[in-house]
């Protein structure tokens, strides 16, 4: 049985020639036998990608060669198959899409915080916790104390910032003409760096953030002094995590793509590959049957030992 890795990666640096990288960047990928996909953008590089250990490390290699990328930081999993069917290089406006023009993370990202550090930092008073991730990441776990923006994409995040920071808002100034204190998280940190660095732009002075994401943080931190309640959502195969990085008990709905607890699989209206109590009734009995007949070939290829490529992959909410 071959030992895939797999290596999430993304660093906010200023790469204005980002259009010259992406063909050595695929070119260096498919001749190390790596599949994925990355996104190249002026403000950096964001991607994951797979492999057999030694391709997926002189890729890294070959990205570090670069100086501007020389400290660029991975995370590692392991796997007995290959997650991605392909390899893509993109360039986008983005590497992860804020949709506000001249932010910039490499230059107005806010103060990094330790894992270890995190506890005392959001309790201390006055200080506004905001979770950053969207709503369904957020509903089956998050920080005591964090505020839920409810967006359903990382692009809503400015728009309820604005609101907030209207009289009465949690992100109004205070009736000394200050801004409140401000510490924000998500997943693996990319999501929180751009958004402190939106912060800044707004105008506010002290910002946080959690450095290498809550992921870091439930690596780091032991469960009898954890702040963080219920599971962490991933765009990978395991669906959620808990404290020390142990896969949690979350499953995806391959319909609406929202994840599923062991009390919504128990729902009379979950049905495996098709729907779930989230989605049942917003899909035609035409797409239902689609869904059907797709869960039948998964089935049929899981019974071969094969992937089915019908079956979007990882990351693709």
């Amino acid at each position: 049985m071959n030992d895939f890795l797999t290596a999430a990666l993304y660093k906010f640096v200023e790469l204005p020639d980002y259009a010259d990288l992406q063909a050595p960047l695929l070119a260096c990928c498919e001749a190390n036998g790596v599949k994925g996909t990355l996104l190249l953008a002026s403000e950096g590089i964001n991607g994951t990608i797979a492999g057999m250990p030694e391709g997926v490390r002189a890729v890294l290699a070959y990205l570090r060669a670069d100086p501007r990328l020389a400290t660029l930081e991975h995370k590692e999993a392991h796997a007995d198959h290959l997650p991605f069917y392909r390899m893509k290089v993109r360039l986008k406006r983005e590497i992860v899409t804020l949709g506000v023009p001249d932010v910039h993370p490499a230059l107005m990202a806010g103060q990094y915080v330790k894992p270890e550090d995190w506890n005392q930092l959001i309790a201390e008073p006055g200080m506004v916790l905001i979770d950053t991730r969207n709503d369904y990441e957020v509903s089956i776990g998050t920080f005591q104390g964090a505020i839920n923006p409810a967006t359903h994409s990382f692009s809503e995040l400015p728009g309820w910032v604005e609101k907030e920071m209207q009289a009465g808002g949690v992100l109004a100034e205070g009736s000394d003409g200050k801004k409140p204190r401000v510490a924000m998280f998500c997943t693996g940190g990319i999501r929180c760096e751009k958004s402190t660095a939106l912060m800044r732009a707004k105008g506010f002075d002290e910002v946080y953030h959690l450095e290498g994401g809550i992921l870091k943080y439930l690596e780091t931190v032991p469960e009898a002094s954890s702040s963080w309640q219920g599971e962490c959502f991933v765009f990978d195969e395991r669906v959620s995590v808990g404290h020390g990085l142990a896969e949690g008990d979350f499953t995806l709905c391959r319909s609406c793509r929202d994840p599923l607890s062991a009390q919504d699989r128990a729902s009379p209206l979950y049905e495996l590959g098709v729907s779930c109590a989230h989605c049942h009734d917003r899909t035609s009995d035409e797409q239902k049957r689609g869904y059907r007949e797709r869960q039948r070939q998964v089935v049929l290829a899981e019974a071969r030992h094969e992937a089915h490529i019908g079956v979007r992959q990882p990351g693709s909410h």
